[in-house]
């Protein structure tokens, strides 16, 4: 549906040329903002709507009993599950946060969501075998886990920006507020989507404007260029380029199977796979809209130096495999 909207606006209303390079960012543009924007919409009603029947302190009290890990691992399996990039977790993500949900939980989905899906899975196990396959998930959801732990033992809840309690507050509601009846639910949950995509919709457009630029004037042989680096640099490196690149973990698997080819390390590949996914600047221009530069700055951190980790596992892997 998205795809054949962006084609038509594209390529037919506008007249551009899929050959062209401006056709294929706008093209790009148009399909993601939309899908972003309706999953926005859609996603933070769907959260709202369920709140109302499970006020936040009680969803913050069930999952902040679990112990050992446990709610971390849910939350990364959930996001090991749905096949979204990175940009398209937030919606989810801030549904998290305005359900009152632990923010190490809603740091472990977000950090597993871009890199792990099912998609990935079976590209990965078809282009490097099934062992590899397998690895690159347990080590996905390992570090959405752990990443999640360590935020969520910082104390960093202050450090959301995004709250509805404060706006709410000044009308005479409160997140203690639950309607009673289903059109009452409906008219909040309707309400509750709006009132965030308000905030949020201007940031979304810039983080997919840029996103959108570099997927269409990148250059092809730009990855294979600066990455066939034989030295212990090549991954801070690989992730380090990953981070302006905006693309979804699917449509990268090939070209790190191309890389591994040209004799690319498959650590350094797969560094420069989950820094696009996980650490892309068009995502990190929307999350400063929802979280403060410290706890931004923290989390970039946190996943560059775990992809950093992964990547010299790989590598080192890569001699046994």
């Amino acid at each position: 549906m998205f795809k054949l909207l962006a084609d038509a606006v594209a390529y037919s209303l506008l007249s551009l040329s899929p050959e062209t390079k401006l056709g294929q960012s706008v093209n790009f543009f148009i399909y993601d903002l939309v899908k972003i924007y309706f999953l926005t919409l859609i996603i933070i009603a769907v959260v709202a709507f369920i709140r109302t029947y499970l006020p936040p302190h009680k969803i913050k009290e069930l999952l902040g009993k679990q112990r050992f890990g446990l709610g971390n691992f849910f939350a990364s399996l959930l996001g090991a599950v749905t096949p979204f990039c990175s940009c398209s977790s937030i919606p989810i993500f801030i549904g998290f946060l305005e359900a009152e949900i632990p923010l190490g939980l809603a740091f472990s989905f977000i950090i597993t969501s871009p890199l792990v899906n099912e998609i990935v899975f079976v590209l990965m196990g078809s282009l490097f075998g099934w062992k590899v396959a397998l690895l690159y998930v347990a080590a996905g959801m390992f570090f959405g886990i752990i990443s999640g732990l360590i935020i969520g033992r910082l104390k960093l809840e202050k450090e959301v920006i995004l709250r509805l309690g404060a706006d709410q507050a000044g009308s005479g509601l409160s997140l203690g507020y639950l309607p009673k009846t289903l059109e009452g639910k409906l008219q909040y949950s309707l309400a509750e989507s709006i009132k965030i995509f308000k905030k949020l919709w201007l940031f979304i457009a810039a983080g997919v404007a840029l996103g959108a630029g570099i997927h269409g004037y990148l250059p092809a042989d730009f990855f294979e260029k600066y990455l066939m680096v034989n030295s212990w640099l090549a991954v801070p490196l690989a992730t380090i380029i990953g981070i302006p690149i905006y693309a979804g973990c699917s449509s990268l698997v090939p070209v790190v199977f191309a890389l591994t080819v040209k004799g690319v390390p498959l650590g350094t590949a797969l560094a420069l796979l989950m820094s696009v996914a996980g650490l892309s600047l068009p995502e990190m221009i929307m999350l400063k809209k929802v979280i403060s530069f410290k706890l931004l700055a923290i989390f970039v951190g946190i996943v560059a130096a775990g992809i950093i980790i992964i990547g010299y596992l790989f590598n080192w892997l890569g001699f046994l495999l």
